[in-house]
């Protein structure tokens, strides 16, 4: 009886090192397949953002479709024409992405 109750606190002893390496692999194994590739998609994001352009057809995050006919960079803001003779401004923040990277979505 005392054996086995020696060999059973053997096995726990052992067992805490076994379960902070167990938590380090899963902290690895969802910082590599998870938040690396989100912040890798949040940094092209950016990087699109700031290379706007006059006359680039853009989406907005609420799924406008327009052209950029002004950009002003000192209050961070696009001005889009939707329309034909419609323009609105628009929150460099909230461009979600070019209208031509969601059209090869949709094939």
């Amino acid at each position: 009886m005392q054996q086995l109750i020696i060999f059973l606190q053997a096995a726990q002893g052992d067992g805490g090192m076994g379960m902070i390496l167990m938590l380090v692999a899963m902290f690895a194994i969802m910082y590599f397949f998870m938040i690396r590739p989100q912040q890798k998609k949040q940094k092209e994001i950016q990087n699109f953002r700031k290379g706007i352009e006059k006359g680039q057809e853009i989406v907005t995050a609420g799924g406008i479709y327009g052209v950029v006919r002004d950009i002003d960079d000192l209050n961070n803001v696009l001005i889009v024409e939707v329309a034909s003779g419609v323009r609105v401004r628009v929150d460099r923040n909230s461009v979600f992405a070019s209208a031509a990277s969601t059209e090869n979505y949709a094939k």
